[in-house]
């Protein structure tokens, strides 16, 4: 069932509400037109009123005489019948009245009464002032309020329907062909190389499929370019970092005579290249690949021991100076190997990065349907406005955390793994203690959504 903001109900109530405009406005129109038609106008009841006066002035002035001269020159004039009669129908005039002429009397019309049907001759009536007489005359062609009939006819039946389908073509293309114009624009601008391309919010901003598709689009166009400016970044230092081993070998093929030590460097620049390469092809992958990890619940006290098992082998320091201050029933949902190596990355930092004595603490509290964890060292920690870059692909504070190793992956690796897993890793540096890295994973288990 379509949703409610669905262009289906949308379409529907629109069409449902232009056939009721359509309707409604040609019945009211209709009988507008017909009630003006229906009846004189005021300037052809005033041009009647006027011949009327002018009877009666013949008529006083020069009696029978003067009325018959007025009555032949209106027939010329208006080319319509017209007699004067008394209240009895007897004519004033000299020309008597036939049979047909006495039958028409019988059916005159007050002039603010209707015209009739069409196709008739309308015949009206004007009393004489003193209202002995009163002046009977068809209507005159050109003061029939009928004659517009055909006009209002082809308006009503032509021209009113095809200006209210031009006006609903008209909205439905700014309501539905124009967005698609936009991304179809858009979307050639995107494909022409132009990744800035965008809807924008006249579209974006709708609540129904087109809005979504909008939206789809302006994501999908981020997700591009901001994966091809990082893929084009991670080669650029990728690029760089291998300029140094290579410049080594190329020192040491040149200048080194003792093939054993030649050997040992060229394993030593080896390694070095191969772990580069590595790291950086899983760090491309995860961001453009974007997989789904198969999750398990995890247990955090028994995935800490191993990894501080491995620390403390690496750095020899004893166990006592990593300590677990989780709940040990904490348990988190999440791929064994990929927080493994997250945990590890963030752990062999931390160890680096503290004093010969110091402590590295994991903590944790349960927020909501997740477990909040945080790895604090003891280091010099760094400054606020480097913590989003030591996330960024081959960044190193040699500066601000003195220590050598590493190619500054770890932690992008590390934190796009947790953010595949529906987790969050971020950094804090409180003034006058170490680094503080800040882990959100989920405490159950909850369905995998399509990145």
């Amino acid at each position: 069932m379509p949703g409610r903001h669905s262009l289906f109900w949308k379409l529907i109530v629109g069409l449902a509400l232009f056939c009721l405009l359509i309707v409604s406005m040609h019945l009211d129109l209709e009988q507008r037109v017909y009630d003006s038609m229906s009846t004189l106008s005021t300037s052809s009841r005033e041009e009647l009123t006027e011949f009327a006066h002018e009877a009666e002035a013949a008529w006083r002035e020069r009696g029978r005489i003067g009325l018959d001269a007025f009555l032949q020159d209106l027939h010329q004039r208006e080319r319509v019948w017209v007699v004067v009669v008394d209240e009895q129908h007897r004519p004033l005039s000299s020309m008597p009245l036939s049979e047909e002429e006495e039958l028409r009397l019988s059916f005159v019309r007050r002039l603010d009464q209707k015209v009739g049907r069409p196709g008739g001759q309308p015949v009206f009536y004007v009393p004489f002032s003193d209202g002995d007489g009163r002046l009977v005359m068809e209507l005159p062609p050109r003061l029939d309020p009928r004659n517009a009939s055909p006009l209002w006819n082809v308006f009503l039946r032509s021209v009113l329907p095809a200006g209210l389908a031009i006006l609903l073509g008209t909205l439905l293309y700014r309501w539905l062909i124009a967005p698609l114009v936009i991304l179809r624009r858009q979307a050639n601008s995107l494909s022409a190389g132009d990744l800035s391309a965008r809807v924008g919010a006249p579209v974006a901003s709708r609540q129904d499929e087109l809005g979504e598709l909008g939206r789809a689009f302006d994501h999908m166009a981020e997700r591009l370019q901001g994966t091809v400016v990082y893929q084009r970044r991670l080669l650029r230092d990728l690029s760089h970092e291998l300029r140094t081993p290579l410049s080594r070998l190329r020192v040491a093929s040149d200048g080194e005579s003792d093939p054993q030590v030649l050997r040992q460097r060229l394993d030593r620049e080896i390694t070095i290249m191969q772990t580069l390469v590595e790291n950086s092809l899983e760090l491309a992958w995860l961001d453009s690949e974007r997989p789904q990890f198969a999750r398990e619940p995890i247990r955090v006290l028994q995935l800490w021991d191993m990894l501080v098992e491995d620390a403390c082998f690496e750095a020899g320091w004893p166990g006592e100076r990593l300590l677990f201050e989780v709940d040990e029933d904490c348990t988190v949902y999440a791929n064994l190997t990929s927080l493994a190596q997250a945990l590890e990355n963030l752990l062999r930092n931390a160890v680096r990065h503290s004093p010969p004595t110091g402590t590295v603490r994991l903590t944790g509290v349960r927020e909501g349907d997740c477990w909040h964890l945080c790895l604090v060292d003891e280091g010099p920690g760094i400054d606020e406005r480097y913590l989003e870059t030591i996330f960024e692909p081959f960044a190193r504070l040699d500066s601000a955390r003195p220590g050598d190793g590493g190619f500054g992956l770890g932690l992008s690796i590390a934190r796009s793994a947790i953010a595949l897993q529906g987790g969050r890793l971020w950094a804090q540096s409180p003034p006058g203690s170490g680094l503080q890295m800040h882990l959100l994973l989920p405490a159950r288990e909850v369905p995998q959504q399509n990145v």
